[in-house]
């Protein structure tokens, strides 16, 4: 049916076209082939904290008693990388011709890429055991039930406080799985492989079209969404056909445009349809579409991440910040409460955002998706920043031109306050800035990267009343933002920084005074805010909201124009 026959107030499927996985496991070969080897033993280098490394160290002891002692070793983060990098990763360490694989630890945010590796191993014909630990083994059986359908996950009841003889203990519990695992074939392979994932059980339907509802009924639209985790907890516009037509006159794009390549545990790509169809459902107006579309394309960006971002147990959200003509165009608030409720261009953009990484990725809030608590920075994470209240180049000059309007995006926490009343000099708001700039409890003490401060104009102006430039206000708190070494060794998180780092104290949460960004917004007075960032192999990325040919847009009307 082409597109022209489809009616109306038929309702599009969110999740797109959604395939069932359907692995084919690589045939087992009996214990007499894993005691002939190698077996190959992949660590994604979480078993180097805590007492994880007990699970391999005990799984090697217990093999060797039944005789299987040939082993080749492979160690490698899988943080920062693309599906297709992990896949290649997963080709190089087939090379050694193992009979057999044991892949660890799916406990966290290395998860799905841990999951991406084991599957490639399979298809290439390795019998392969995945090791997990929750929350990770909830996430691990998400990304397996959508991208292969079966994969032989074993689950170990550990945390970062258990004991080595604990973890030993595990091993000993589900040794016999792990080697049925490697060697069993038919029903019992069926069984041990066996996913059984609470959600999408079927794939969508053949057209992406919901034949389920009459007359574009709220009620009824809302709660089938409600009740197959479609949404976000709020009320959707319903995605109906018309609407979505609608939602296009400012969309010069094809709808089949692949944004972002293979991400979150479907493996889906991220095309305009997709983001067009989580627009209607957020309450967009159609003009914003081209900077959803920009948001995304910076998203997509190698260094952002995006892979591991959206089911990482991190509670931020994907800021959206836009910066030049087309915001003040679009009614995108920089003003006065620009980062809370009560403006419906911020609010629908955020929230388009985190629906598609819903039903597109499915990173579904409490079944796919890692986070220990989330916040609201969740729902929606868009300002923008207001020219008339700027002290210093905004971002779009600085980094385009004063007609070029671009979008950053930044996986970051939720606003954090600064509270200044007091301050008479820009020397001592700085100091306030600076004790603001990091804490134990934020993930930039073991992984330097960016952060915005979002300054009031008040503050903005006792600044530039100093003459203090940005410059000085990055360089001071590149400076002086950091942590005794002691205080950050051992604890938070395992760190990850520049090699150069490896012998400095104290410790900075920055990596230069690029990493700093200040914008200007919000109302007067006492209380601006430090948006403190993830930054876990995760930049923020700058894209110019352009037309199909690469033109900077001057003005919204040209999208519609290009069509």
């Amino acid at each position: 049916m082409s597109n022209s026959q489809i009616p109306g107030n038929r309702i599009i499927d969110p999740r797109n076209i959604q395939p069932k996985g359907s692995l084919k496991l690589a045939e087992r070969k009996n214990l007499d082939a894993l005691k002939a080897g190698p077996v190959l033993f992949y660590n994604n280098t979480k078993l180097d904290f805590c007492n994880y490394g007990e699970s391999f160290r005990r799984i090697k002891e217990l093999f060797s008693e039944r005789g299987i002692t040939s082993y080749v070793n492979f160690k490698e983060t899988v943080r920062g990388k693309t599906s297709q990098m992990l896949r290649e990763y997963a080709q190089m360490m087939a090379k050694t011709n193992p009979v057999a694989a044991v892949v660890a630890l799916g406990d966290m945010g290395t998860t799905p890429a841990t999951t991406v590796v084991s599957i490639e191993l399979e298809r290439l014909g390795i019998p392969t055991v995945y090791l997990t630990a929750s929350p990770g083994a909830e996430l691990a059986e998400a990304v397996a039930h959508y991208r292969a359908g079966n994969l032989c996950l074993c689950q170990i009841d550990i945390y970062q406080g258990s004991t080595v003889e604990e973890v030993s203990n595990e091993i000993d519990q589900r040794i016999e799985d792990i080697i049925d695992s490697l060697s069993c074939n038919g029903e019992k392979l069926a069984e041990l492989s066996k996913i059984d994932f609470p959600l999408d059980r079927e794939p969508s339907g053949q057209d992406a079209l919901l034949d389920l509802f009459e007359n574009d009924n709220l009620q009824e639209v809302q709660e089938y969404f409600d009740k197959h985790r479609l949404s976000d907890g709020l009320p959707i516009v319903p995605p109906t056909f018309k609407r979505y037509q609608q939602m296009l006159e400012y969309c010069p794009f094809s709808p089949e445009e692949t944004i972002i390549a293979d991400v979150g545990p479907t493996g889906q790509d991220v095309t305009v349809k997709d983001i067009v169809v989580a627009a209607v459902m957020a309450g967009c107006k159609p003009a914003h579409v081209p900077v959803l579309i920009t948001a995304f394309k910076a998203l997509g960006n190698k260094k952002y991440n995006f892979l591991q971002s959206v089911t990482t147990s991190h509670p931020g959200g994907n800021m959206i910040l836009v910066s030049g003509p087309l915001a003040k165009e679009l009614e995108i608030h920089g003003g006065s409460g620009c980062l809370g409720p009560g403006f419906p261009a911020n609010a629908t953009i955020g929230r388009a955002v985190n629906l598609v990484l819903i039903n597109v990725c499915r990173s579904v809030p409490g079944v796919c998706d890692l986070d220990c608590l989330a916040s609201q920075a969740e729902f929606t994470y868009c300002f923008a920043e207001d020219e008339n209240l700027a002290v210093y180049d905004t971002i779009n000059r600085e980094h385009f031109d004063a007609d070029t309007t671009a979008v950053m995006v930044l996986k970051a926490e939720p606003p954090h306050d600064i509270i200044d009343f007091l301050s008479q000099t820009g020397e001592d708001l700085l100091d306030t800035l600076l004790d603001c700039a990091t804490t134990l409890g934020s993930n930039n003490a073991y992984i330097p990267g960016p952060m915005i401060f979002v300054l009031t104009p008040d503050h903005g102006k006792l600044l530039k009343k100093s003459g203090i430039t940005k410059e000085q206000v990055q360089r001071f708190i590149h400076t002086h933002a950091h942590h005794p070494v002691p205080m950050v060794n051992n604890r938070g998180l395992v760190p990850v920084r520049p090699k150069d780092f490896a012998n400095r104290h104290p410790m900075p949460v920055t990596r230069s005074p690029k990493d700093i960004e200040v914008v200007i917004a919000g109302n007067r007075g006492g209380h601006s805010a430090v948006i403190l960032p993830w930054a876990l192999h995760s930049e923020a990325i700058i894209e110019p909201v352009a037309l199909p040919d690469g033109k900077p847009a001057k003005k919204i009307c040209e999208f519609k124009s290009a069509k």
